[in-house]
């Protein structure tokens, strides 16, 4: 009888201390191409009323656009000065919000002008932004999410982003998709579909192969932008200075 309740307490101490089971892999199929400027270096995407709005980095090269989905013509700009290298984008009522990487400050934007708004600040690097409709959800390279009152801009919170336990840093461009935060994972074709309550990524999108080899030259860079149009479900992704913008549907693995 002991040697029994020994063992079913092993049993109860092994299974309570269980790793996290995997999350589940996703691949991809191709709806729709769009063309795309090749020399955006793509750091923010938002899909908004029927148009894209896009955030493009380097310095000396950074600002934001509105584009027209279909055809990829730039109908509206504006650069940032050009000792920033802009980052992230995210649309919060009638304005546009911008991060740069190292200066730990964002421009506010008219969204229908383009004219600025004022300024903002926070501590360390900025990288990504999304919102679920309440928060704003920001991403600094690191393993974690910030969160923000999307009116004070002020930090309320934050999550780290882990997969079996392991912390996932260098997440990147993010978007608001069904629920969950959908991050670039910077270096990679890889994009980590995350539960904004608890950080554990709930799947992982692989993206390998989706830019033909022959689209490639000496200036294409990393996977990354992440668009969703919730009216039309439609998920949206692209990359820094890739000559298309995918419009895709995941199929899991």
């Amino acid at each position: 009888m002991r040697t029994f309740l020994l063992l079913a307490a092993f049993a109860v101490c092994a299974c309570g201390s269980a790793s996290p089971a995997a999350a589940p892999e996703y691949g991809y199929r191709i709806v729709h191409t769009y063309p795309h400027d090749p020399l955006a270096f793509t750091q923010g995407l938002v899909y908004h009323d029927g148009y894209l709005y896009e955030g493009t980095g380097l310095e000396e090269q950074s600002g934001i656009r509105k584009v027209k989905l279909e055809t990829g013509e730039v109908l509206r700009r504006r650069a940032i000065p050009n000792q920033y290298f802009g980052e992230g984008i995210v649309i919060w009522k009638d304005r546009l919000l911008e991060l740069t990487w190292k200066a730990e400050k964002g421009f506010l934007y008219d969204l229908l002008s383009f004219e600025p708004k004022g300024e903002f600040h926070y501590p360390g690097e900025g990288w990504g932004l999304t919102t679920d409709g309440r928060r704003i959800v920001m991403s600094d390279g690191t393993a974690q999410l910030r969160f923000w009152n999307p009116d004070s801009l002020q930090e309320t919170g934050r999550i780290t982003v882990t997969d079996e336990g392991r912390p996932i840093a260098e997440l990147n461009e993010l978007e608001w998709v069904k629920g969950e935060v959908y991050a670039n994972v910077w270096q990679t074709d890889r994009i980590a579909r995350i539960d904004p309550k608890t950080g554990s990524v709930t799947g992982w999108i692989d993206l390998k192969g989706l830019l033909p080899p022959q689209d490639y030259t000496e200036l294409t860079d990393v996977l990354n932008g992440i668009a969703y149009d919730a009216k039309g479900d439609r998920l949206f992704v692209t990359g820094k200075r890739w000559p298309k913008l995918f419009e895709i549907k995941l199929v899991k693995k």
